[in-house]
């Protein structure tokens, strides 16, 4: 019997017109995009598939946009393959928040509004500091530590094999990408991004966040979802986790290993891009990686599960 995961996009994955081609064929879609804009109080769907860009890439819409097209692929998945039973999820940062409320550890309007909030926070946080981040392709994990140490700065995303994402004061970033190249990184390159993601710069962010989800009911969940902060499923202690992890490193690759240490040998990738599905090919090529995100992705997605 194949054990099937689900994943979660996460920040980064967002473009204008996402959602729209499932809206437009799809009722159930439309029904969820109307909903989220009720529980929001604003239209967070035409933001999806109209921008402009310039609103929809920030932290506080790109965020609960994420959420919620990654939400509306998960029910189509369920809607279109009903008999497709999965063992466990996972999402990154972000997605993180989507996998726990597909596991029923959150309601559905609930997970939308602390997605949108957090973003806030985080974006709060980043205009309160200088922070940036950068990429650093082909340098394992021990001489990557070395180079953030050397520059004060922070492992924010472990990936996959030779994809490291580094975070902290721009000017130290900037020396860091120079460390890293001068210690036989292929390329080191700063990211477009608002500020400091996963790195202390992020703390203000935290004390906000755990009074958000203080006011909401967290369940167990049904299904083991992998923490990005420890790379092992959630225990009890669901919103300690979530809080620390705006400053934590996210354990995107450890998280993947433990799953396939379990035997999970098929992996759904759910939401806007293929960003996980790319880290999965240098994490474990043997495995089968799907994905939802529109609806031929959908199509192609259920015609393979019938396989």
């Amino acid at each position: 019997m194949t054990k099937t995961a689900l994943l979660f996009a996460g920040q980064g994955a967002q473009a204008t017109g996402m959602g729209a081609d499932l809206a437009q064929t799809f009722p159930t879609a439309r029904q969820w995009f109307d909903r989220a804009n009720a529980a929001l109080g604003y239209d967070l769907a035409s933001l999806c598939f109209n921008g402009p860009e310039s609103e929809l890439t920030k932290t506080e819409n790109a965020q609960p946009g994420i959420f919620l097209v990654s939400w509306v692929a998960f029910e189509l998945l369920k809607e279109h393959a009903p008999g497709l039973k999965f063992d466990a999820a996972a999402g990154l940062s972000l997605g993180e928040f989507t996998a726990l409320t597909a596991a029923g550890a959150m309601s559905f309007e609930d997970g939308l509004r602390v997605v949108r909030e957090r973003g806030k926070f985080m974006q709060e946080a980043c205009e309160t500091t200088r922070g940036g981040m950068a990429a650093v392709i082909g340098l394992d994990e021990t001489p990557t530590r070395a180079v953030c140490e050397e520059a004060g700065v922070t492992l924010a995303n472990l990936n996959c094999p030779g994809q490291i994402v580094i975070s902290g004061e721009a000017d130290r970033i900037g020396r860091a990408v120079e460390l890293a190249k001068t210690k036989g990184a292929k390329r080191a390159i700063p990211l477009q991004v608002a500020g400091a993601y996963h790195s202390p710069l992020m703390a203000s962010a935290q004390p906000k966040l755990e009074a958000e989800l203080a006011r909401i009911k967290i369940s167990a969940p049904s299904i083991p979802v992998i923490s990005n902060v420890t790379a092992n499923p959630h225990d009890a202690n669901i919103s300690n986790r979530l809080v620390e992890q705006v400053c934590s490193s996210v354990l995107w690759e450890n998280s993947m290993r433990y799953l396939v240490s379990q035997g999970f040998s098929r992996f759904i990738e759910l939401g806007p891009g293929t960003v996980l599905s790319g880290f999965m090919k240098r994490i474990d090529k043997n495995v089968q990686m799907l994905n939802v995100g529109d609806s031929a992705s959908l199509n192609a997605t259920v015609e393979a599960l019938k396989g």
